[in-house]
């Protein structure tokens, strides 16, 4: 079993930056960790992930404006978001990848204002 928590959300302006952190504990080897996102009468959608290794995935969306990182020592995911927008305004979900199946945090809502 694996438990993710996320912090890091809140309310900022339009070309305003968040920072979301998120810790995973667990007996597991962690393999690919990331952030998925979901709006209001959206479907989640990924926005990005990161593997063990270090390769990145980005949704086209946020591609030059988000960064998602790691520390694998620590078991933590990070996810630097500049140049933000309304349209960004959503729950951010962490998930990770271990044993064969995919756990997800609560999520910590983002809402950005114009």
């Amino acid at each position: 079993q694996v438990q993710l928590v996320e912090s890091g959300g809140g309310l900022v302006q339009a070309g305003g930056s968040l920072r979301l952190s998120c810790a995973a504990s667990g007996s597991f080897r962690i393999n690919a960790m990331g952030w998925y996102r979901q709006a209001p009468g959206k479907q989640r959608e990924l926005v990005a992930t990161i593997t063990s290794i270090g390769g990145r995935v980005y949704a086209d969306s946020v591609k030059g404006r988000f960064t998602i990182s790691r520390d694998n020592a620590k078991n933590l995911v990070y996810l630097q978001m500049n140049s933000l927008k309304p349209e960004d305004t959503a729950v951010y979900l962490c998930y990770c990848n271990a044993a064969k199946s995919n756990y997800w945090g609560q999520g910590t809502q983002v809402t950005v204002s114009s």
